[in-house]
């Protein structure tokens, strides 16, 4: 999996524009947190399938991964005040005057 890329231009961006990529930088986190959240769920099933593993390296492996999982809750959580911040504060979609 590569790095993104995020490019930034000369000029000034619109407000517009900024929405987006914040929104794209949630986007970019979140396939991050999934792919860490997939590596972890393949890390049990590899463990799982080992012939001579004992309970306590499977607990071992367990707690890793709830480690693991619990810091990308709070992960998830700042990017949902992301995004809260973002509707509440910085998006005003154009109203046309009738």
């Amino acid at each position: 999996m590569s790095m993104p890329i995020i490019t930034t231009s000369p000029n000034p961006i619109s407000m517009s524009q900024a929405v987006t990529d914040l929104l794209e930088s949630i986007a970019m986190e979140e396939t991050a947190l999934s792919h860490i959240l997939n590596a972890e769920g393949e890390k049990i099933q590899k463990a799982l399938a080992w012939d001579d593993i004992s309970l306590e390296q499977i607990m071992e492996v367990n707690s890793t991964v709830m480690e693991m999982v619990s810091t990308v809750n709070e992960l998830e959580h700042t990017l949902r005040d992301k995004l809260e911040f973002i509707s509440n504060n910085l998006y005003y979609p154009s109203r046309d005057p009738q």
